[in-house]
C-alpha cells in the first residue's frame, strides 16, 4: 500500500515545512556518509579483536561494556533528545542563556557519572560476569563521565543542525582510535591482556575532545553562570522518562549480551558480539537521525502542527528502513562469508547475524515513533519500553536454555538471544506506531511495497552467489546485490520528496 503524500509534497507546502525537509535531508545525507565511514572504520577493529585477542577475550570485554554503556547513558540524563526541548522551550532567550542551559546539563551529568563510577569501583562484579582479562579492565569506569558529556555536547551541536561533528566523533575518531589502540596495545607485553579495554577508553576520550572543540566554538564558556541546586533537581525529575526510554532502548541491544554472559561461555559471547558489531551498523544509522529530528519535532510541537510531525515520521522512517533493509540483505544473505572474515570459529554466529540484521529492520518504526512519543506521551512510552525489555529478557533466557537443553552449541545459543531480540523489537515497533498514530490522528507507517520489489531480486542474486567461492560472494556478489537494490528502490520506492535526501540543496516550490 502506498503512503499518502506528505505535506511537503504538495505545491502549497508551507515554507517552514520545506525548511524542515531540507534540514532532515541534510542531516540524512551527513549520517549516510557517516555510516559508510563507520563501516570502513569498524572492520579493522573487528579483525584485530577476533584474530589477535580471540573469542573468549572479546566475550569478557563485551560483557563489561554492557553495564558501562547503560550507566553512562543514564548519566547523560536523556539530553540527546531532552536538550532540544529545553532549548526550544527557551526560544527567544539570548545565546548566553542557551549556553548556560547546556552547562547545567553537563554539570549534572558529571555529578551522576562520578557517583556511578565510584559505586562500580567498589562493587565491580556486575561488570565482569565472566571475569576480567586484566586488572586494568577496572579503568573502564573512567569512560562513564566522558561518554555522558560527549552525548550532551553532540546534542547541543545537533540543536544548531551540526551533524558533521557527530559523524566525526562517532564514525571517524572513535572507531579508528579503538582500532589503532587495540593493535598497538596488543604488541606491548604490559598491556596485551588489557588491550581491548585500554583501546576503548582511548576512543571515548578522543571522541570527547572531538566534540568539545566545535562545541566551544559554537557556545563558548558559560557567562554569569552558577550551579542552581533546585533547578538541577527539577531537571533530574523531568529527565526521568527520557532517561528510562533511552536506557531501555539501548538496553535491548545489550541485555542479550548480559544474559549470554550469565548463561553461556565467554566464547559464545564473543561470537555474538562479533555478529552484533556488524548488525549494529544499521542501528547506528537510524539513531543518528534522532539529533536532527528532535529540533524539528519540538518546533512543530510548539506550534501544534501534528500533521507535519506525522509527515516527518513517515519521511524519515522510510529513509531509514530503505537503507537498513538494503544493508541487512547485503550482509545477511552471504552471512557465512561475512562471519568467516573474523575466523572459522565465528561462522557459528551466522544465524545470529541474520536475526540481528532482521531485528534492526523491524526496530526502525519503533525508534522513529519514540522520537515523538518521548515528548507527547513520555510515561506511556516508558511503560511500553519496560514491557518490551521484560519480554526480551524472558525470551532470551528461554531460548538460550532451550538450546542448551537440546544439546546445541554456542552458535545456537547466540542465535536464540538474537531471535529474542527480533521478536521484542518487532512488538515494540507495532505498539509504538499504533500509539503514535492515535495521538497524532494521522498515519505514521514507514512501510511501502517497493521494499519487497527491491528485496526480491537481491535475495535471488545473493543466493546464487552462495554456490560460488566465498571471495566471489564478497568481492562480486555484495556490490552487485547493493547496486541492484539501490536501482530498484530508487525507481520504485523513492518519490520526489525522498530524493531530496540525495540533493545538496532543496529548491522551494515557486508556487
Amino acid at each position: 500500500m502506498s503512503l499518502p503524500p506528505t505535506p511537503a509534497a504538495t505545491p502549497t507546502a508551507a515554507p517552514d515545512e520545506r525548511d524542515d525537509l531540507a534540514a532532515l535531508a541534510k542531516g540524512g545525507r551527513t549520517n549516510t556518509l557517516g555510516f559508510v565511514v563507520r563501516l570502513i572504520a569498524r572492520i579493522p577493529f573487528l579483525v584485530i579483536a577476533t584474530r589477535l585477542y580471540g573469542a573468549e577475550a572479546l566475550g569478557r570485554f563485551a560483557s563489561a561494556l554492557v553495564l558501562i554503556e547503560i550507566v553512562a547513558l543514564v548519566c547523560s540524563l536523556g539530553e540527546k533528545r531532552g536538550l532540544a526541548q529545553r532549548l526550544s522551550d527557551g526560544a527567544g532567550e539570548d545565546r548566553a542563556a542557551e549556553t548556560n542551559l547546556v552547562y547545567d546539563g553537563i554539570l549534572l551529568a558529571l555529578i551522576y557519572a562520578a557517583l556511578a563510577a565510584a559505586i562500580l569501583l567498589v562493587f565491580p562484579d556486575p561488570m565482569f560476569p565472566n571475569g576480567m582479562n586484566s586488572t586494568l579492565d577496572m579503568w573502564l569506569v573512567a569512560t562513564i563521565p566522558a561518554f555522558a558529556v560527549t552525548e550532551i555536547l553532540l546534542a547541543a551541536q545537533a540543536y544548531r543542525f551540526d551533524i558533521a561533528t557527530t559523524v566525526r566523533a562517532r564514525a571517524v575518531v572513535e572507531p579508528w582510535t579503538i582500532s589503532i589502540g587495540a593493535g598497538v596495545f596488543f604488541f606491548i607485553p604490559a598491556t596485551r591482556e588489557a588491550g581491548l579495554a585500554l583501546a576503548f577508553i582511548a576512543s571515548i576520550y578522543a571522541g570527547l575532545l572531538t566534540a568539545a572543540w566545535p562545541f566551544l566554538r559554537t557556545y563558548g564558556l558559560p557567562r554569569a553562570w552558577s550551579p542552581r541546586p533546585r533547578g538541577m533537581l527539577a531537571m533530574s525529575s523531568r529527565a526521568f522518562p527520557l532517561v528510562g526510554a533511552d536506557a531501555i532502548e539501548r538496553g535491548t541491544r545489550l541485555l542479550d549480551i548480559f544474559i549470554l554472559g550469565l548463561f553461556a561461555p565467554p566464547s559464545a559471547v564473543g561470537i555474538y558480539y562479533a555478529a552484533q558489531q556488524i548488525a549494529s551498523l544499521p542501528q547506528k544509522l537510524k539513531t543518528s537521525f534522532e539529533p536532527i529530528l528532535s529540533p524539528v519535532i519540538t518546533k512543530n510541537l510548539r506550534i501544534g502542527n501534528m500533521e507535519a510531525i506525522a509527515a516527518q515520521v513517515r519521511q524519515v522512517g522510510f529513509w531509514i528502513i530503505a537503507v537498513q533493509l538494503g544493508i541487512a540483505l547485503v550482509l545477511g544473505v552471504p552471512g557465512e562469508a561475512v562471519m568467516g572474515l573474523w575466523g572459522p570459529d565465528y561462522v557459528a554466529g551466522t544465524a545470529a547475524l541474520a536475526f540481528l540484521l532482521a531485528a534492526e529492520v523491524a526496530a526502525s518504526m519503533a525508534v522513529v515513533s519514540e522520537s515523538v512519543l518521548v515528548y507527547i506521551a513520555r510515561k506511556r512510552n516508558l511503560a511500553i519500553s519496560v514491557g518490551i525489555i521484560a519480554l526480551q529478557a524472558a525470551l532470551t533466557i528461554g531460548f538460550i536454555q532451550l538450546a542448551q537443553g537440546l544439546g546445541f552449541g554456542r552458535g545456537f545459543q547466540a542465535a536464540g538471544a538474537a531471535g529474542a531480540l527480533l521478536v521484542a523489537l518487532a512488538a515494540s515497533s507495532l505498539v509504538k506506531a499504533l500509539l503514535l498514530r492515535k495521538l497524532l490522528a494521522a498515519p505514521v507507517s514507514n512501510w511501502r511495497w517497493a521494499l519487497v520489489h527491491a528485496a526480491a531480486p537481491v535475495v535471488v542474486i545473493g543466493y546464487g552467489f552462495t554456490f560460488l567461492p566465498e571471495w566471489t560472494e564478497l568481492v562480486i556478489g555484495v556490490p552487485l546485490m547493493l547496486a541492484t537494490y539501490a536501482l530498484v528502490i530508487w525507481r520504485r520506492g523513492f518519490d520526489e520528496n525522498d530524493k531530496v535526501l540525495f540533493r545538496k540543496q532543496v529548491v522551494a516550490d515557486e508556487t
